[in-house]
């Protein structure tokens, strides 16, 4: 199994647009690496891959890896669709750029499909250039030789669906193992707490990839001066997670889906060395995995 980290932030990328804060204006200058919204490209074989969202960043993501490059016909790739765990923007306007592909196929919960048909009906304009298999990820399902099994997480919906009645398994994270190496790779981007069984779910990981959104609860206030909204985002924020990832030290574990004003976007910071000193990671956009 090989994964490759296309994106490692949250909504708006790092800079964000519309940020000034201190970390995005030393983005801005090149003293810290800009970054890309969270993205996961993963394969059992090498030669077909999948995405595990689709974020708005996807074409420039799918250029900057030579994995992902079209060939050997002139329209042949090797993308095979993706997967979502959430119905969230960031995570699946990108499917729009590969409206061009063909024989692509999405998994995502219920719920998901849902939304994106009913609510924001992106799967209608999808479909009206080229088809798209759609399947629900519900338990475990096989793809392209990985073995996955979806993993509920919340029930958080996206803003455009507050409304919406249906309730179930709004956000998944994703387990993926690979039966030949026996290899096992988690995640878990979104993570509004930590849920009931997910001690054995990263307990039998050998690679977690999990939510690092926010270092702390009061962060966005004290970067922007306006807090207003973090509490609501679901994202439980690394000084609640890290204790608890500090009882699996035989796991690598990675932060992911980093929000602009998040300090461990800066390594020298404290926040980040204490995570260096844990043992767990703050990777770059372009990371490969291999387990």
């Amino acid at each position: 199994m090989k994964a490759v980290l296309l994106g490692t932030t949250a909504g708006g990328g790092f800079p964000q647009w519309n940020c000034a804060c201190s970390l995005c204006v030393r983005a801005r200058s090149g003293a810290l690496p800009s970054r890309s919204q969270d993205c996961l490209a993963i394969s059992g074989d090498g030669t077909g891959w999948w995405l595990v969202n689709a974020s708005p960043d996807i074409r420039t993501q799918i250029t900057s890896c030579s994995l992902l490059d079209p060939g050997p016909g002139a329209r042949e790739t090797p993308l095979r669709g993706a997967l979502f765990t959430d119905a969230e923007l960031d995570h699946t306007l990108g499917l729009l750029t590969l409206r061009g592909g063909r024989g692509l196929t999405v998994w995502a919960p219920g719920p998901v499909m849902h939304a994106l048909k009913d609510e924001f009906d992106l799967r209608t304009v999808i479909d009206g250039y080229a088809p798209v298999a759609w399947r629900e990820a519900a338990g475990s399902f096989d793809l392209g030789g990985l073995s996955v099994t979806a993993i509920p997480i919340s029930g958080k919906r996206p803003k455009y669906a507050r409304s919406s009645t249906v309730d179930g398994d709004w956000v998944v994270a994703y387990r993926f193992e690979d039966p030949v190496s026996g290899g096992v790779l988690v995640y878990a981007p979104c993570l509004a707490a930590w849920p009931d069984g997910f001690d054995e779910v990263v307990a039998g990981a050998d690679c977690l990839l999990l939510d690092g959104t926010f270092h702390a609860a009061s962060e966005m206030g004290s970067a922007t001066g306006s807090a207003s909204g973090q509490a609501a985002m679901g994202h439980l924020p690394i000084t609640a997670s890290l204790p608890e990832l500090r009882r699996f030290p035989g796991v690598r574990r990675l932060y992911t889906h980093l929000n602009n004003t998040n300090p461990v976007l800066d390594p020298s910071s404290p926040e980040a060395v204490e995570l260096h000193e844990a043992g767990v990671e703050v990777p770059l956009d372009g990371t490969v995995i291999e387990l």
